[in-house]
């Protein structure tokens, strides 16, 4: 089944991707959608950039659009990037947000597609270990949680970063996955990637409680 993927360059959407491709779909695109707002409800901002390498990376052509990110307007955005695709499903990397899923879903139907969420649903402890035993290397790039300092920005996702979050998750009640908008991630390496994205120049920004790293210069480079 022909398909597309929404990508971010982060954790989710990155494994959603690779779950999709095991399943047996054909991603013929990548989609990325680029809020012209910090605050949108549907799409992440940070680093959104770097997903032309993503794409490179895998070796997958990417669509790239702005959206208003205006609520809902960007929704009606993503539905018309996604009308010019000859597509007939639509791969996301939805977890938990019931607002992202509900909004996709409603597309999907009225364009007559598929929407295909490998991670939906899934207990968020067992899938963070899943993702650090498939060969992702993910680092930090956004955050925005009580006990998430910047300290956090550009930190790799390890088995320490792990209890950390799961210890944070029992005290404060926070998404484990991130998905409450506690934190962004950028995948540098996965196994369907046949280049690993380096990080050349980056700065961390930190406004008062929440912060993110802002990449100014990455390339692709050769996996050993």
């Amino acid at each position: 089944m022909r398909a597309a993927a929404l990508i971010t360059g982060g954790k989710d959407s990155l494994y959603a991707l690779m779950k999709a491709l095991k399943m047996g779909y054909s991603v013929e695109w990548l989609v990325s959608m680029a809020p012209k707002r910090r605050d949108s409800w549907m799409f992440h901002w940070v680093n959104v950039h770097l997903t032309p390498l993503v794409s490179e990376a895998v070796g997958i052509p990417l669509v790239y659009r702005e959206t208003s990110g205006v609520a809902e307007r960007e929704v009606e955005d993503l539905k018309r990037v996604l009308s010019e695709l000859d597509v007939e499903a639509l791969v996301s990397g939805a977890v938990a947000s019931r607002y992202q899923k509900s909004r996709v879903d409603r597309v999907c139907s009225e364009l007559g597609i598929r929407h295909v969420t490998p991670l939906w649903g899934r207990d968020q402890a067992e899938l963070l270990e899943e993702m650090l035993g498939s060969g992702m290397e993910i680092v930090f790039t956004a955050v925005a949680a009580l006990g998430l300092g910047p300290e956090w920005l550009g930190r790799r996702l390890d088995r320490g970063a792990l209890e950390e979050l799961l210890d944070l998750s029992r005290r404060f009640g926070i998404n484990p996955c991130g998905e409450g908008g506690e934190y962004e991630t950028l995948v540098l390496d996965a196994p369907i990637y046949r280049k690993r994205i380096r990080i050349v120049r980056s700065r961390a920004v930190w406004l008062g409680d929440s912060g993110y790293l802002a990449v100014e210069e990455a390339c692709l480079e050769g996996k050993a």
